[in-house]
Protein backbone atom coordinates (compact mmCIF):
# COMPACT_ATOMS: atom_id res chain seq x y z
CA UNK A 1 0.00 0.00 0.00
CA UNK A 2 1.28 3.63 -0.99
CA UNK A 3 1.99 5.84 1.95
CA UNK A 4 0.51 9.39 2.45
CA UNK A 5 2.96 10.95 1.01
CA UNK A 6 3.25 9.12 -2.76
CA UNK A 7 -0.81 9.27 -2.42
CA UNK A 8 -0.69 13.18 -2.49
CA UNK A 9 1.77 12.98 -5.97
CA UNK A 10 -0.97 10.90 -7.71
CA UNK A 11 -3.59 11.54 -10.37
CA UNK A 12 -7.01 12.26 -8.80
CA UNK A 13 -8.09 8.98 -10.24
CA UNK A 14 -4.90 7.25 -9.63
CA UNK A 15 -5.75 8.94 -5.78
CA UNK A 16 -9.32 6.91 -5.95
CA UNK A 17 -7.94 3.71 -7.43
CA UNK A 18 -5.46 3.13 -4.36
CA UNK A 19 -8.17 4.62 -1.40
CA UNK A 20 -10.86 1.23 -3.20
CA UNK A 21 -7.49 -0.55 -1.75
CA UNK A 22 -7.20 0.05 1.02
CA UNK A 23 -10.98 -0.98 1.53
CA UNK A 24 -9.63 -3.95 -0.01
CA UNK A 25 -6.91 -4.69 1.68
CA UNK A 26 -8.69 -3.72 5.28
CA UNK A 27 -11.66 -6.49 4.34
CA UNK A 28 -8.74 -8.98 3.80
CA UNK A 29 -7.12 -7.72 7.14
CA UNK A 30 -10.14 -8.37 9.52
CA UNK A 31 -12.13 -11.47 6.90
CA UNK A 32 -10.76 -13.89 9.39
CA UNK A 33 -12.06 -12.41 12.77
CA UNK A 34 -15.47 -11.97 12.34
CA UNK A 35 -18.07 -13.67 14.71
CA UNK A 36 -21.08 -14.95 12.99
CA UNK A 37 -21.34 -18.41 12.06
CA UNK A 38 -21.93 -17.54 8.43
CA UNK A 39 -24.15 -20.55 7.97
CA UNK A 40 -22.31 -23.04 6.40
CA UNK A 41 -20.04 -20.63 5.02
CA UNK A 42 -22.41 -19.13 3.09
CA UNK A 43 -22.08 -15.82 3.92
CA UNK A 44 -18.52 -16.16 3.83
CA UNK A 45 -18.91 -16.61 0.06
CA UNK A 46 -21.28 -13.97 -0.10
CA UNK A 47 -18.50 -11.62 1.34
CA UNK A 48 -15.71 -12.35 -0.80
CA UNK A 49 -17.78 -12.64 -3.98
CA UNK A 50 -18.63 -8.72 -2.76
CA UNK A 51 -15.02 -7.45 -2.37
CA UNK A 52 -14.06 -9.35 -5.18
CA UNK A 53 -16.58 -7.22 -7.54
CA UNK A 54 -15.39 -4.18 -5.47
CA UNK A 55 -11.83 -5.07 -6.63
CA UNK A 56 -12.82 -5.03 -9.98
CA UNK A 57 -15.06 -2.45 -10.64
CA UNK A 58 -14.06 0.24 -7.62
CA UNK A 59 -15.97 2.73 -7.50
CA UNK A 60 -18.69 4.51 -9.41
CA UNK A 61 -16.99 6.32 -12.36
CA UNK A 62 -19.27 9.31 -14.22
CA UNK A 63 -18.55 7.96 -17.25
CA UNK A 64 -21.29 5.25 -16.16
CA UNK A 65 -24.63 5.64 -17.45
CA UNK A 66 -26.44 5.33 -13.87
CA UNK A 67 -23.46 7.73 -12.26
CA UNK A 68 -23.45 10.67 -14.57
CA UNK A 69 -24.51 13.12 -12.86
CA UNK A 70 -23.34 12.22 -8.99
CA UNK A 71 -19.62 12.20 -8.84
CA UNK A 72 -18.30 10.53 -5.58
CA UNK A 73 -15.10 11.62 -5.29
CA UNK A 74 -15.78 12.76 -2.40
CA UNK A 75 -16.23 9.66 -0.61
CA UNK A 76 -13.83 8.17 -2.78
CA UNK A 77 -10.52 10.11 -2.02
CA UNK A 78 -11.19 9.61 1.84
CA UNK A 79 -10.66 7.19 4.49
CA UNK A 80 -12.93 5.77 6.57
CA UNK A 81 -12.74 3.93 9.75
CA UNK A 82 -14.17 1.00 11.28
CA UNK A 83 -16.77 1.58 14.19
CA UNK A 84 -14.84 1.34 17.63
CA UNK A 85 -15.54 -1.71 19.90
CA UNK A 86 -16.76 1.22 22.40
CA UNK A 87 -19.17 3.00 20.54
CA UNK A 88 -20.10 6.42 21.00
CA UNK A 89 -22.42 7.41 24.13
CA UNK A 90 -26.05 9.03 22.38
CA UNK A 91 -27.26 11.48 24.64
CA UNK A 92 -31.22 11.34 25.90
CA UNK A 93 -32.30 14.31 24.10
CA UNK A 94 -31.27 12.82 20.96
CA UNK A 95 -32.93 9.66 21.57
CA UNK A 96 -36.09 11.55 23.10
CA UNK A 97 -36.44 13.19 20.22
CA UNK A 98 -36.13 10.49 17.66
CA UNK A 99 -38.15 8.06 19.04
CA UNK A 100 -41.40 7.29 19.65
CA UNK A 101 -44.10 4.65 21.28
CA UNK A 102 -43.88 1.53 18.75
CA UNK A 103 -44.43 -2.24 18.73
CA UNK A 104 -40.35 -2.46 19.42
CA UNK A 105 -37.56 0.22 18.77
CA UNK A 106 -34.35 -0.89 17.70
CA UNK A 107 -31.61 1.30 18.02
CA UNK A 108 -28.29 1.03 15.93
CA UNK A 109 -24.86 3.36 16.67
CA UNK A 110 -22.62 3.28 14.03
CA UNK A 111 -24.30 0.27 12.80
CA UNK A 112 -24.39 -1.68 15.45
CA UNK A 113 -27.35 -3.20 17.83
CA UNK A 114 -28.01 -1.33 21.17
CA UNK A 115 -29.96 -3.58 23.39
CA UNK A 116 -30.26 -0.85 26.48
CA UNK A 117 -31.31 2.09 24.30
CA UNK A 118 -33.47 -0.49 22.76
CA UNK A 119 -37.38 -2.03 23.41
CA UNK A 120 -38.33 -5.00 21.62
CA UNK A 121 -41.81 -4.79 23.29
CA UNK A 122 -44.32 -8.65 23.06
CA UNK A 123 -44.96 -9.16 19.53
CA UNK A 124 -46.87 -11.84 17.65
CA UNK A 125 -45.87 -15.29 18.63
CA UNK A 126 -43.36 -16.66 15.93
CA UNK A 127 -42.12 -13.26 15.06
CA UNK A 128 -38.39 -12.39 15.23
CA UNK A 129 -37.55 -9.10 15.52
CA UNK A 130 -33.52 -8.18 16.42
CA UNK A 131 -30.20 -7.87 15.36
CA UNK A 132 -29.02 -9.41 12.09
CA UNK A 133 -26.12 -10.38 13.80
CA UNK A 134 -27.38 -12.48 16.62
CA UNK A 135 -29.66 -14.06 13.92
CA UNK A 136 -26.42 -15.12 12.17
CA UNK A 137 -24.79 -16.36 15.08
CA UNK A 138 -27.37 -18.21 16.92
CA UNK A 139 -30.03 -19.86 14.41
CA UNK A 140 -31.67 -22.02 17.35
CA UNK A 141 -33.09 -18.33 18.83
CA UNK A 142 -35.19 -18.35 15.67
CA UNK A 143 -38.50 -19.60 14.79
CA UNK A 144 -39.09 -22.00 12.54
CA UNK A 145 -38.42 -20.77 9.07
CA UNK A 146 -40.06 -22.28 6.17
CA UNK A 147 -37.92 -25.11 4.01
CA UNK A 148 -36.94 -22.54 1.38
CA UNK A 149 -35.97 -20.17 4.09
CA UNK A 150 -33.78 -22.16 6.61
CA UNK A 151 -30.81 -20.70 5.88
CA UNK A 152 -30.87 -16.76 5.99
CA UNK A 153 -28.08 -16.88 3.46
CA UNK A 154 -30.49 -17.99 1.09
CA UNK A 155 -32.33 -14.76 1.90
CA UNK A 156 -29.49 -12.06 2.36
CA UNK A 157 -28.26 -10.82 -1.22
CA UNK A 158 -31.15 -12.01 -3.04
CA UNK A 159 -32.97 -8.61 -3.40
CA UNK A 160 -29.92 -6.22 -3.62
CA UNK A 161 -27.42 -6.80 -6.19
CA UNK A 162 -23.88 -5.92 -6.18
CA UNK A 163 -23.08 -6.71 -9.68
CA UNK A 164 -22.65 -2.82 -10.90
CA UNK A 165 -23.07 -1.17 -7.70
CA UNK A 166 -20.25 -0.67 -5.88
CA UNK A 167 -21.89 0.65 -2.39
CA UNK A 168 -23.91 -2.37 -2.08
CA UNK A 169 -20.49 -4.00 -2.85
CA UNK A 170 -18.99 -2.68 0.39
CA UNK A 171 -22.16 -2.93 2.62
CA UNK A 172 -22.24 -6.64 2.07
CA UNK A 173 -18.37 -7.25 2.10
CA UNK A 174 -18.15 -5.02 5.28
CA UNK A 175 -21.39 -5.17 7.18
CA UNK A 176 -21.71 -6.10 10.86
CA UNK A 177 -25.02 -5.52 11.77
CA UNK A 178 -28.67 -4.64 11.22
CA UNK A 179 -32.27 -5.26 11.73
CA UNK A 180 -33.79 -8.61 10.68
CA UNK A 181 -37.44 -8.62 10.78
CA UNK A 182 -39.34 -12.35 10.27
CA UNK A 183 -43.17 -12.38 10.24
CA UNK A 184 -44.42 -15.74 9.86
CA UNK A 185 -47.95 -16.71 7.90
CA UNK A 186 -50.41 -14.74 8.90
CA UNK A 187 -48.77 -12.47 11.80
CA UNK A 188 -50.38 -8.79 12.25
CA UNK A 189 -48.56 -6.27 14.04
CA UNK A 190 -50.94 -3.65 14.52
CA UNK A 191 -48.35 -0.81 15.79
CA UNK A 192 -45.20 0.26 13.62
CA UNK A 193 -41.78 -1.15 14.17
CA UNK A 194 -39.02 1.46 14.39
CA UNK A 195 -35.59 0.77 13.17
CA UNK A 196 -33.29 4.28 14.50
CA UNK A 197 -29.45 4.31 12.82
CA UNK A 198 -27.57 6.70 14.56
CA UNK A 199 -23.76 7.93 13.51
CA UNK A 200 -21.21 9.88 14.89
CA UNK A 201 -20.01 12.57 13.44
CA UNK A 202 -16.12 12.97 13.29
CA UNK A 203 -13.97 16.16 13.27
CA UNK A 204 -11.37 15.20 10.59
CA UNK A 205 -12.42 14.97 7.27
CA UNK A 206 -10.72 11.89 6.38
CA UNK A 207 -9.21 13.65 3.29
CA UNK A 208 -5.72 12.65 1.51
CA UNK A 209 -3.29 14.55 3.35
CA UNK A 210 -5.23 15.20 6.22
CA UNK A 211 -5.96 11.57 7.98
CA UNK A 212 -3.96 12.44 11.50
CA UNK A 213 -4.82 9.36 14.06
CA UNK A 214 -6.79 6.58 13.57
CA UNK A 215 -9.31 7.76 16.28
CA UNK A 216 -9.97 11.51 14.37
CA UNK A 217 -10.94 9.28 10.92
CA UNK A 218 -14.53 9.64 10.09
CA UNK A 219 -16.94 6.39 10.65
CA UNK A 220 -17.82 4.28 7.74
CA UNK A 221 -21.10 2.42 8.62
CA UNK A 222 -22.55 -0.46 6.89
CA UNK A 223 -25.86 -1.24 8.27
CA UNK A 224 -27.75 -4.50 6.94
CA UNK A 225 -31.22 -4.96 7.12
CA UNK A 226 -33.28 -7.76 6.12
CA UNK A 227 -37.11 -7.73 6.38
CA UNK A 228 -39.70 -11.07 5.41
CA UNK A 229 -43.11 -10.85 5.13
CA UNK A 230 -44.58 -14.32 5.45
CA UNK A 231 -48.02 -15.03 3.71
CA UNK A 232 -51.14 -12.65 4.42
CA UNK A 233 -48.64 -10.54 7.31
CA UNK A 234 -49.07 -7.15 8.27
CA UNK A 235 -46.67 -4.71 9.55
CA UNK A 236 -45.71 -0.92 8.90
CA UNK A 237 -41.50 -0.08 8.98
CA UNK A 238 -40.27 3.20 9.85
CA UNK A 239 -35.85 3.56 9.42
CA UNK A 240 -34.49 6.38 10.53
CA UNK A 241 -31.15 7.86 9.83
CA UNK A 242 -29.41 10.52 12.18
CA UNK A 243 -26.65 11.54 13.91
CA UNK A 244 -25.64 11.12 17.34
CA UNK A 245 -25.44 14.62 18.00
CA UNK A 246 -28.34 16.62 17.62
CA UNK A 247 -26.28 19.65 14.91
CA UNK A 248 -25.79 19.74 11.41
CA UNK A 249 -22.01 19.19 11.65
CA UNK A 250 -20.13 15.93 11.24
CA UNK A 251 -18.27 14.10 8.88
CA UNK A 252 -18.46 10.00 8.11
CA UNK A 253 -20.67 7.63 5.64
CA UNK A 254 -23.73 5.70 6.48
CA UNK A 255 -24.06 3.41 3.48
CA UNK A 256 -27.31 0.65 4.42
CA UNK A 257 -29.22 -1.51 2.53
CA UNK A 258 -32.48 -3.21 3.43
CA UNK A 259 -33.75 -6.21 1.66
CA UNK A 260 -37.30 -6.63 1.62
CA UNK A 261 -39.74 -9.82 1.01
CA UNK A 262 -43.62 -9.77 0.53
CA UNK A 263 -44.90 -13.04 0.05
CA UNK A 264 -47.98 -13.56 -0.93
CA UNK A 265 -50.72 -11.03 0.10
CA UNK A 266 -48.25 -9.72 2.60
CA UNK A 267 -49.24 -6.16 3.32
CA UNK A 268 -45.79 -4.15 4.21
CA UNK A 269 -46.03 -0.31 4.98
CA UNK A 270 -42.41 1.24 4.94
CA UNK A 271 -41.01 3.91 5.72
CA UNK A 272 -37.61 5.91 5.49
CA UNK A 273 -36.39 9.33 6.94
CA UNK A 274 -32.62 10.41 6.52
CA UNK A 275 -31.81 13.44 8.47
CA UNK A 276 -27.86 12.85 8.71
CA UNK A 277 -25.54 15.66 8.98
CA UNK A 278 -25.44 18.21 6.38
CA UNK A 279 -21.74 16.84 6.49
CA UNK A 280 -22.25 13.42 6.25
CA UNK A 281 -22.77 10.74 3.08
CA UNK A 282 -25.09 8.41 2.36
CA UNK A 283 -25.27 6.09 0.04
CA UNK A 284 -28.59 3.95 0.57
CA UNK A 285 -30.54 1.00 -1.56
CA UNK A 286 -33.61 -0.09 -0.69
CA UNK A 287 -34.53 -3.13 -2.64
CA UNK A 288 -37.67 -5.37 -2.42
CA UNK A 289 -39.34 -8.61 -4.46
CA UNK A 290 -43.29 -9.08 -4.02
CA UNK A 291 -45.09 -12.45 -4.27
CA UNK A 292 -49.03 -12.40 -6.06
CA UNK A 293 -51.05 -10.10 -4.60
CA UNK A 294 -48.99 -8.48 -2.31
CA UNK A 295 -49.50 -4.80 -0.91
CA UNK A 296 -46.32 -2.54 -0.30
CA UNK A 297 -45.98 1.13 -0.10
CA UNK A 298 -42.83 2.69 0.65
CA UNK A 299 -42.16 6.38 1.51
CA UNK A 300 -38.52 8.19 0.90
CA UNK A 301 -37.48 11.09 3.09
CA UNK A 302 -34.29 12.87 2.43
CA UNK A 303 -33.60 16.04 4.69
CA UNK A 304 -29.96 15.57 5.83
CA UNK A 305 -26.59 14.74 4.09
CA UNK A 306 -24.62 16.47 2.07
CA UNK A 307 -24.30 13.87 -0.64
CA UNK A 308 -27.16 11.50 -0.65
CA UNK A 309 -27.27 8.69 -3.16
CA UNK A 310 -31.08 6.49 -2.60
CA UNK A 311 -31.26 3.55 -4.95
CA UNK A 312 -34.78 2.01 -4.82
CA UNK A 313 -35.26 -1.63 -7.02
CA UNK A 314 -38.77 -2.94 -6.78
CA UNK A 315 -39.42 -6.30 -8.40
CA UNK A 316 -43.13 -7.12 -8.91
CA UNK A 317 -43.08 -11.01 -9.19
CA UNK A 318 -46.46 -12.11 -7.89
CA UNK A 319 -49.70 -11.66 -10.28
CA UNK A 320 -51.87 -8.85 -8.94
CA UNK A 321 -49.04 -7.60 -6.69
CA UNK A 322 -49.24 -2.98 -5.79
CA UNK A 323 -46.33 -1.08 -5.07
CA UNK A 324 -46.87 2.88 -4.44
CA UNK A 325 -43.27 4.71 -3.99
CA UNK A 326 -43.49 8.23 -2.71
CA UNK A 327 -40.45 10.21 -2.17
CA UNK A 328 -40.33 13.96 -0.48
CA UNK A 329 -36.45 15.40 -0.78
CA UNK A 330 -36.77 19.62 1.30
CA UNK A 331 -32.34 20.43 0.30
CA UNK A 332 -30.41 23.55 0.98
CA UNK A 333 -26.99 25.22 0.56
CA UNK A 334 -25.13 23.13 -1.49
CA UNK A 335 -26.48 19.16 -0.58
CA UNK A 336 -27.20 17.06 -3.32
CA UNK A 337 -29.47 14.06 -4.03
CA UNK A 338 -29.62 11.61 -5.97
CA UNK A 339 -32.75 9.11 -6.45
CA UNK A 340 -32.40 6.21 -8.65
CA UNK A 341 -35.94 4.20 -9.52
CA UNK A 342 -36.54 1.08 -11.17
CA UNK A 343 -39.41 -0.54 -10.69
CA UNK A 344 -39.50 -4.28 -12.92
CA UNK A 345 -43.05 -5.41 -13.99
CA UNK A 346 -42.39 -9.29 -13.98
CA UNK A 347 -46.11 -10.88 -13.65
CA UNK A 348 -49.33 -9.15 -15.21
CA UNK A 349 -52.20 -7.77 -13.16
CA UNK A 350 -49.48 -5.77 -11.25
CA UNK A 351 -49.32 -1.79 -10.42
CA UNK A 352 -46.81 0.38 -9.42
CA UNK A 353 -47.26 4.17 -8.78
CA UNK A 354 -44.55 6.69 -7.79
CA UNK A 355 -44.85 10.12 -6.77
CA UNK A 356 -41.45 11.90 -5.72
CA UNK A 357 -41.45 15.49 -4.90
CA UNK A 358 -38.52 17.59 -4.66
CA UNK A 359 -37.85 21.39 -2.71
CA UNK A 360 -34.68 22.85 -3.36
CA UNK A 361 -32.94 26.19 -2.25
CA UNK A 362 -29.67 27.96 -2.05
CA UNK A 363 -27.24 26.10 -4.44
CA UNK A 364 -28.73 22.10 -4.04
CA UNK A 365 -28.64 20.05 -6.67
CA UNK A 366 -30.90 16.97 -7.04
CA UNK A 367 -31.08 13.90 -9.80
CA UNK A 368 -34.11 11.66 -10.88
CA UNK A 369 -33.58 8.53 -12.71
CA UNK A 370 -36.70 6.57 -12.53
CA UNK A 371 -37.17 3.32 -14.95
CA UNK A 372 -40.44 1.02 -15.65
CA UNK A 373 -39.48 -1.96 -16.93
CA UNK A 374 -42.15 -3.90 -18.44
CA UNK A 375 -41.39 -7.59 -18.98
CA UNK A 376 -42.38 -9.45 -21.91
CA UNK A 377 -45.88 -11.00 -20.57
CA UNK A 378 -46.53 -8.72 -18.43
CA UNK A 379 -50.32 -7.93 -19.70
CA UNK A 380 -52.42 -5.67 -17.92
CA UNK A 381 -49.62 -3.88 -16.27
CA UNK A 382 -51.00 0.02 -14.84
CA UNK A 383 -47.81 2.00 -14.09
CA UNK A 384 -47.87 5.85 -13.34
CA UNK A 385 -44.43 7.94 -12.38
CA UNK A 386 -44.37 11.44 -11.32
CA UNK A 387 -41.34 13.82 -10.34
CA UNK A 388 -42.00 17.20 -9.52
CA UNK A 389 -39.42 19.94 -8.40
CA UNK A 390 -39.32 22.81 -7.17
CA UNK A 391 -36.88 25.56 -7.09
CA UNK A 392 -37.04 28.24 -4.52
CA UNK A 393 -33.54 29.89 -5.43
CA UNK A 394 -31.68 30.62 -9.04
CA UNK A 395 -28.85 28.97 -8.52
CA UNK A 396 -30.89 25.12 -7.58
CA UNK A 397 -30.55 22.89 -9.90
CA UNK A 398 -33.06 19.81 -10.44
CA UNK A 399 -32.38 16.97 -12.96
CA UNK A 400 -35.49 14.96 -14.00
CA UNK A 401 -35.22 11.77 -15.99
CA UNK A 402 -37.93 9.38 -15.71
CA UNK A 403 -38.45 6.42 -18.42
CA UNK A 404 -40.32 3.59 -19.76
CA UNK A 405 -39.02 0.27 -21.23
CA UNK A 406 -42.72 -1.86 -22.35
CA UNK A 407 -42.16 -5.46 -23.94
CA UNK A 408 -46.09 -6.03 -23.32
CA UNK A 409 -49.12 -4.76 -25.77
CA UNK A 410 -51.43 -4.66 -23.13
CA UNK A 411 -50.45 -1.92 -20.56
CA UNK A 412 -50.98 1.65 -19.60
CA UNK A 413 -47.63 3.52 -18.51
CA UNK A 414 -47.40 6.70 -17.67
CA UNK A 415 -44.50 8.84 -16.57
CA UNK A 416 -43.55 12.57 -16.57
CA UNK A 417 -42.03 15.27 -14.80
CA UNK A 418 -41.98 19.25 -13.75
CA UNK A 419 -39.02 21.30 -12.46
CA UNK A 420 -40.49 25.15 -11.92
CA UNK A 421 -40.77 27.79 -9.58
CA UNK A 422 -43.45 29.06 -7.38
CA UNK A 423 -46.42 30.83 -9.07
CA UNK A 424 -46.73 34.52 -9.08
CA UNK A 425 -50.24 34.40 -9.49
CA UNK A 426 -50.72 32.05 -6.65
CA UNK A 427 -48.18 34.55 -4.71
CA UNK A 428 -49.97 37.69 -5.80
CA UNK A 429 -53.76 35.88 -4.58
CA UNK A 430 -52.67 35.50 -1.36
CA UNK A 431 -50.80 38.68 -0.73
CA UNK A 432 -53.85 40.16 -1.74
CA UNK A 433 -55.71 38.23 1.53
CA UNK A 434 -53.31 40.25 3.38
CA UNK A 435 -50.28 37.76 4.03
CA UNK A 436 -46.93 39.10 3.45
CA UNK A 437 -44.76 38.09 0.56
CA UNK A 438 -42.06 35.90 2.53
CA UNK A 439 -45.37 33.97 4.52
CA UNK A 440 -46.74 33.72 1.02
CA UNK A 441 -44.15 31.36 -0.63
CA UNK A 442 -43.52 29.77 2.32
CA UNK A 443 -47.25 28.73 2.42
CA UNK A 444 -47.14 27.85 -1.17
CA UNK A 445 -44.17 25.42 -0.44
CA UNK A 446 -46.00 23.78 2.35
CA UNK A 447 -48.58 22.89 0.51
CA UNK A 448 -46.31 21.83 -2.50
CA UNK A 449 -44.49 19.33 0.05
CA UNK A 450 -47.53 18.52 2.50
CA UNK A 451 -48.81 16.18 -0.66
CA UNK A 452 -46.66 13.60 0.50
CA UNK A 453 -46.08 13.93 4.29
CA UNK A 454 -49.70 13.91 4.02
CA UNK A 455 -50.23 10.37 3.04
CA UNK A 456 -47.66 9.13 5.98
CA UNK A 457 -49.97 6.44 8.33
CA UNK A 458 -47.37 6.30 11.15
CA UNK A 459 -48.92 9.76 13.33
CA UNK A 460 -45.87 10.75 15.33
CA UNK A 461 -43.49 10.77 11.80
CA UNK A 462 -46.02 12.61 10.07
CA UNK A 463 -46.28 15.29 12.93
CA UNK A 464 -42.94 15.19 12.80
CA UNK A 465 -42.43 15.67 9.69
CA UNK A 466 -44.95 18.75 9.50
CA UNK A 467 -43.30 20.37 12.77
CA UNK A 468 -39.59 20.21 10.64
CA UNK A 469 -41.48 22.01 7.80
CA UNK A 470 -43.13 24.81 9.94
CA UNK A 471 -39.12 25.21 11.57
CA UNK A 472 -37.46 24.95 8.29
CA UNK A 473 -39.74 27.58 6.09
CA UNK A 474 -39.74 31.49 6.93
CA UNK A 475 -42.24 32.88 8.42
CA UNK A 476 -43.46 29.47 9.80
CA UNK A 477 -45.52 30.20 11.92
CA UNK A 478 -48.06 31.87 9.91
CA UNK A 479 -47.87 29.04 8.00
CA UNK A 480 -49.11 27.03 11.31
CA UNK A 481 -51.92 29.29 12.17
CA UNK A 482 -52.73 28.77 8.39
CA UNK A 483 -53.54 25.33 8.00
Amino acid sequence: MLTEAELKQLTPEGVEWEMANVWINDYRAHANRRSETSQSLNIHSLRSEAIQRFTEIGFPKTHWEDWRFTNVSPIARRRFRRPAKSLPKVPAATLARLTWEAAATLVFVDGRFVPELSQRGELPEGVYCGSLAEALDRRSSLPALPKEGKDLSLWLGAQASFEMHPFVALNTAYFEDGAFLWLPKGAVIERPIHLLFLTAGSGGSGEVGKWGKESDLPVGAFPRNLIVAGESSQVRVVETYAAVGSGKKGVYLNSPVTELYAGPNAVVDHYKVQRESHEAFHMATFALRQDRSSNVSSHSISLGGGLVRNDVNALLDGEGSETILNGLYMIAGKQFVDHHMRVEHAKPHCNSHELFKGVLGGHARSIFNGLIHVRHGAQKTDAKQSNRNLLLSKDAVANSNPQLEIFADDVKCTHGSTVGQLDDDAIFYLRSRGIGAEAARSLLTYAFASDIVERIKVEPVRKDLEEFLFTALPKGEVVRQAV
